[in-house]
């Protein structure tokens, strides 16, 4: 089983503490992870706006370059990636003409055989088998487990987890000695694609995932999603000036939490890269 690694335009720039953070769990736990070689942008979040043959495209180019590296299966950290390399994947399966299309557009073959998981699924199938011997610090805080909307919608497409009530983050959470609150917010949009051109819109909606989480007694949020992450950490200024409060819950990726149960240092997965302080270890 080979296991390869698409880490997207966000892993590389924004979202550098997320890439960090992966990767420290990866060498803590001996997996290798082979970077998809020559990887492009997977088009999120405009493409399928834009050009539906373009929106294909870019995924398929991404999945036919894992599957000349070999890779078996792919794991893709960002939630919009996942969402858009795994949509693609369904309609060339169920459309051979179209993936004929988009075949002729790359100039490359493409046979759909890479598996695609998320960051929860690559922990829960590689990490938490071994886990337990492993955490030397649990993570004993109350969290409010925020899931978004790409990680488990179309349900029928990603067949992933429940869509309104998801629960594969907070069993995570569990294991490592935190207590997951209940919250409703777990799959609200944050104002997604938003971020710089409507700052309004995110400081509204993401304002509420926010406040809510707090209100509950929350010490953090938990994401696996860099786009979430930034308009729930990065956009906190705007956010409570939006709302006239200070919010101080900070927010934390959940390779970042596993990792610091297991011992890893705040700098090595990338903690001090965050806007909001993060005071909890």
């Amino acid at each position: 089983m080979k296991t390869g690694i698409y880490p997207g335009c966000s892993l590389n720039g924004s979202a550098r503490d997320y890439n960090e953070s992966v990767f420290a769990l990866a060498d803590a736990f001996g997996l290798p992870l082979e970077q998809v070689s020559d990887w492009n942008c997977c088009g999120a979040t405009a493409a399928h706006n834009l050009n539906k043959n373009l929106s294909l495209a870019l995924p398929a180019r991404i999945l036919s370059l894992a599957e000349q590296n070999g890779m078996d299966e792919i794991v893709v950290p960002c939630a919009a990636c996942y969402h858009r390399l795994i949509v693609t994947q369904n309609e060339l399966r169920k459309d051979p003409e179209l993936k004929n299309q988009v075949c002729e557009i790359l100039e490359m073959d493409y046979k759909g055989t890479s598996r695609i998981i998320n960051v929860i699924e690559w922990i829960d199938k590689y990490i938490v088998p071994d886990l337990e011997g492993k955490i030397v610090k649990p993570f004993d805080h109350k969290v409010a487990c925020y899931y978004g909307c790409l990680l488990v919608r179309p349900h029928k497409v990603l067949a992933y987890d429940r869509p309104e009530d998801p629960q594969s983050m907070d069993q995570v959470m569990t294991k490592i000695g935190a207590t997951s609150v209940y919250y409703p917010y777990k799959t609200e949009c944050c104002g997604a694609g938003f971020s710089i051109s409507r700052t309004d819109i995110v400081s509204k909606l993401s304002g509420k995932i926010v406040e809510d989480a707090e209100s509950r007694g929350a010490d953090a949020i938990i994401v696996a999603c860099p786009m979430c992450h930034s308009n729930l950490d990065m956009r906190r200024n705007d956010i409570n000036k939006y709302w006239g409060k200070s919010f101080k819950i900070p927010v934390i990726f959940i390779t970042q939490a596993v990792g610091l149960a297991i011992g890893l240092s705040a700098k090595n997965v990338g903690l001090k890269r965050h806007f909001v302080e993060v005071n909890i270890s």
